[in-house]
């Protein structure tokens, strides 16, 4: 059981986004699962996981100092397409792909979106 129904980072160009996160997203095998308009987008593989929103408020969206959010993948491979494709998308990495040694098999690769989200990416499996 999961503890998260989604989670929800925003952005300020719904277009740029959109067009990045189906790259990177792809990747994990993640695809785009419904868009609401000019309010965002949703992705997942069998159920809505993970949303790229304009803020309700109107405010412009801004990051959380702090906040990463982390996707699973399924091999070390997937993990380092995920990493190349944020950067070649435009975003900033903020961790290379490779060992992370705080738990067993634990690989992983970090990057921000063009919105500057910090997002990362793991896989726990032996290879």
């Amino acid at each position: 059981m999961s503890i998260f129904t989604h989670v929800t980072v925003g952005t300020n160009d719904l277009a740029k986004a959109r067009k990045f996160y189906d790259d990177v997203l792809g990747k994990l095998g993640f695809k785009r699962l419904a868009d609401l308009g000019d309010n965002g987008s949703i992705w997942g593989v069998d159920k809505p996981s993970f949303f790229v929103l304009k803020p309700a408020n109107g405010q412009p969206a801004s990051v959380g100092n702090g906040v990463t959010v982390s996707f699973e993948a399924q091999s070390r491979a997937q993990i380092n397409a995920f990493h190349d494709a944020a950067l070649s998308a435009g975003g900033q990495d903020e961790g290379v792909a490779g060992p992370r040694n705080w738990a067993p098999n634990a690989y992983a690769a970090y990057a921000r979106d063009l919105d500057g989200n910090k997002l990362a990416v793991y896989c726990f499996k032996a290879e």
